[in-house]
């Protein structure tokens, strides 16, 4: 199969096709047989990219030109000059604004999404993920040879300068975090690697952990050497078969070569590591609950204090960290925290690996660069929206933000979305368009939170229920406008005193449903009727309607 060493996205939004953009496509296809480049060159529509001023658009990957306004008597030339000769034409550059520069590139198959950065994802589909010896081909295992050769201390170093990122959604600084368990006092420490991947919609770490088995041990043993660990858990869902039979050949085929046990590489560092399967609860994905069905104890989180950095797994320091996190550490080891500091935002540094779902034509898994807006995911790697407009996109699953349209230039990244008072979540984008109600998706996310509450405290348990049932009140016409001040008590009692991160966040939705589209619950409480014609509405409808 041939690799694709360009891509052309022309864009078709309705202003687009209005000026001539199918037009321009046909003579891309045409001008690409002339030259004979159909086979190194893949053509694909893109919508609304945000430039209307310079539609129609086209962008040229890997060199990420962005050409426009275009007309069809402009491609030959185009093709000529930068897809066969490798000029960049520049008299015909459109000017870059509402664009974050960060769409990133590497050669992909023929047919394939757009191109991608991929550190976190990079072997995945190019090695056998049960063999060892694929892992060795694809540098496997260098990054710990290179951190047997520092100091514990200055491994952490490497870390922190990297300024990687927790991606399990908190953000919090790698580095540091790994810091606290080398300081914490105690002979015996643990890694654990939080594998209980179980937001709605996310998939991500799934992917890593069958694709890459290896590229988690590796981690897990730097993390290890770097914080005076011998052994670590893999905590990981229940549900993920395929990865927990591939995760269980990886170590043994690491123990068989002599990268688990003693003497490792020849030096003094020994470690063990246990795969630890998960039972279904959603709130074992808190490290506190984690820790206690690791201990074989109910899947109660913990009051904290005292953090698992200093007492966690059988009340031992404790480093946690999540798949995609720790997916990150044998690259910048590698190649320095420099290199890292090369992708993404000076805050943000690196990739972020995100599942794309919902209204758009393409869904699957993106590894893109910190700081991309949701604008370009959904124009180029998602190729736009399958029918109707953007209007909005959850991050990070049920417990994530709800983004509107409004808000899809803000640059994804952990301190712009913070700003703008919104989370990246674990990495799942579901993306919804003008036809979905949003109270009726923050009802089914209400119903997710209420199922999944440990009962252990009663804001949570309390709230939850009372969430849903004022949700689904509403979504059956029978709501007050009273119900809006109720759900702001009671998400904002969640947010503040629950015990865990699961009640703190189970408010979200409703926050954000409140924030951006009060009207539209506004209009099902007043008319008895759903505007988007989406709710079981039992009341009849106005005649004013």
């Amino acid at each position: 199969m041939s690799i694709i060493r360009s891509l052309v996205l022309i864009s078709h939004d309705p202003e687009s096709k209005l000026l001539g953009s199918e037009a321009i496509f046909a003579a891309f296809i045409e001008q690409l047989h002339h030259y004979d480049l159909q086979d190194e060159v893949s053509v694909s529509y893109a919508t609304d990219i945000g430039q209307s001023a310079a539609s129609p658009l086209v962008i040229i990957y890997p060199e990420a030109v962005i050409y426009g306004p275009i007309k069809p008597e402009d491609v030959p030339h185009i093709v000529e000059e930068h897809l066969y000769k490798g000029r960049i034409v520049e008299e015909k550059r459109a000017p870059t604004k509402g664009l974050s520069g960060k769409v990133a590139w590497l050669p992909v198959r023929k047919g394939s999404n757009p191109a991608e950065n991929r550190i976190v994802l990079r072997n995945i589909g190019v090695i056998d993920p049960e063999s060892i010896e694929d892992s060795l081909n694809q540098n496997g295992y260098e990054g710990l040879a290179i951190a047997l050769t520092m100091s514990p201390e200055d491994v952490i170093k490497v870390i922190s300068a990297s300024g990687l990122r927790g991606r399990g959604g908190a953000g919090f600084p790698t580095g540091m975090k790994w810091g606290f368990v080398r300081k914490a006092t105690g002979a015996k420490k643990y890694v654990i690697c939080n594998a209980d991947e179980s937001e709605p919609g996310t998939f991500k770490d799934r992917m890593i952990l069958e694709g890459d088995p290896q590229s988690i041990i590796e981690a897990m043993l730097i993390a290890g050497y770097a914080i005076g660990a011998s052994e670590g858990y893999i905590y990981i869902r229940g549900e993920y078969q395929l990865a927990i039979e591939r995760i269980t050949k990886a170590i043994q085929q690491a123990q068989k070569i002599g990268f688990l046990g003693e003497g490792i590489l020849g030096s003094s560092f020994n470690f063990t590591l246990h795969l630890h399967s998960g039972a279904g609860a959603y709130v074992c994905g808190e490290e506190t609950a984690l820790l206690e069905s690791i201990e074989g104890k109910r899947g109660e989180p913990r009051t904290r204090p005292p953090y698992p950095t200093t007492q966690g797994l059988f009340q031992k320091p404790t480093l946690i960290n999540n798949v995609e996190t720790l997916a990150n550490v044998p690259a910048i080891l590698r190649n320095g925290a420099a290199w890292y500091h090369g992708f993404g935002t000076e805050s943000s540094p690196g990739t972020k690996v995100y599942t794309m779902l919902g209204n758009v034509n393409v869904t699957g898994l993106v590894e893109v660069p910190m700081g991309i807006t949701l604008r370009e995911v959904v124009s180029i790697y998602a190729r736009g929206m399958k029918k109707a407009p953007l209007k909005f996109a959850q991050t990070g699953g049920s417990s994530g933000s709800i983004i509107p349209a409004s808000l899809q230039d803000t640059p994804m990244d952990f301190d712009s979305y913070r700003t703008a008072g919104l989370s990246l979540g674990s990495g799942a984008l579901l993306i919804c368009d003008d036809e979905n109600c949003i109270v009726d998706i923050v009802k089914v996310l209400t119903n997710f939170f209420r199922v999944e509450c440990c009962g252990k405290c009663a804001p949570c348990r309390v709230g939850t229920q009372r969430m849903y049932t004022t949700m689904t009140r509403i979504t059956e016409g029978k709501g007050k406008m009273g119900d809006l001040e109720e759900l702001e008590l009671i998400s904002d009692t969640l947010t503040n005193i629950s015990n865990c991160g699961l009640g703190e966040t189970a408010g979200t939705p409703v926050r954000d449903m409140l924030k951006h589209f009060r009207a539209e619950v506004e209009a099902h409480i007043k008319l008895g009727i759903c505007p988007t014609g989406i709710c079981p509405m039992v009341a009849e409808v106005p005649e004013f309607v």
